[in-house]
């Protein structure tokens, strides 16, 4: 599942280049899996982070409650549970890991359990695994005495689901709805810098700590900008 902003974003089972061979029972290495969006990581990857296989500065959060495009079924919804994915590069969603000129993989060895079972002349056995066992940041975090608590205050205090039920409040123009979601997004914005400032954590690091600035999620879910007004 990816942002639902990605207008480009295919159903799993369109991921076949075109125009195809007659038929296809191997990759052929067009790379575009790879260059659609980074693996989301399930429990069966946690070996790779703990290994260092793939830091944690290489991954994101799309939290819970989070507009994104589900890619087997082909349509956006708000997230029920939160996603762990591999960044992308130089702007684009095509997978940290993807080499553009080699068309390969740079972790293939260590790649992710998605990018292991992904076939896109047979995408069955991805979706059968796609939306079960995804790894969280509890899975990785909750022994991290202190950061963990953060992450979770953070959360209760960011939570998409409620900044929803604002919106309508918003969008008919009330200002104290609007002051208070204001509140939330500077809370976002403040936690980020004293993370790095206070706990020597590296900016890397905050979008899989925190997500995605709430600055930048809320314009593109709801073309909401909370800049304040002069």
């Amino acid at each position: 599942m990816s942002n639902a902003t990605e207008s480009q974003q295919v159903p799993v089972r369109s991921l076949v280049a075109k125009p195809q061979p007659a038929f296809v029972d191997q990759c052929q290495r067009c790379g575009i899996c790879c260059q659609k969006g980074g693996p989301a990581l399930h429990k069966q990857d946690v070996l790779l982070i703990e290994k260092g296989c793939i830091p944690a500065k290489n991954l994101f959060t799309l939290r819970k409650g989070e507009m994104a495009f589900d890619n087997v079924h082909g349509h956006a919804a708000p997230l029920e549970d939160e996603i762990i994915k591999i960044k992308g590069q130089d702007g684009s969603w095509a997978c940290c890991y993807y080499d553009p000129t080699a068309h390969a993989c740079r972790i293939y060895d260590s790649r992710p359990v998605e990018c292991r079972v992904l076939a896109c002349w047979n995408t069955t056995e991805i979706e059968q695994i796609y939306a079960h066992d995804r790894l969280t940041r509890r899975d990785l975090l909750a022994s991290v005495g202190g950061l963990w608590e953060i992450v979770q205050t953070h959360e209760r205090r960011c939570a998409y689901r409620k900044i929803e039920k604002w919106m309508p409040q918003i969008k008919s123009g009330n200002e104290t709805a609007r002051a208070a979601l204001g509140e939330i997004v500077a809370y976002d914005r403040h936690l980020r810098s004293l993370a790095v400032a206070k706990s020597g954590i590296t900016p890397a690091l905050l979008d899989f700590l925190f997500g995605r600035p709430l600055s930048e999620t809320l314009l593109k879910m709801y073309n909401l900008n909370l800049k304040k007004r002069r």
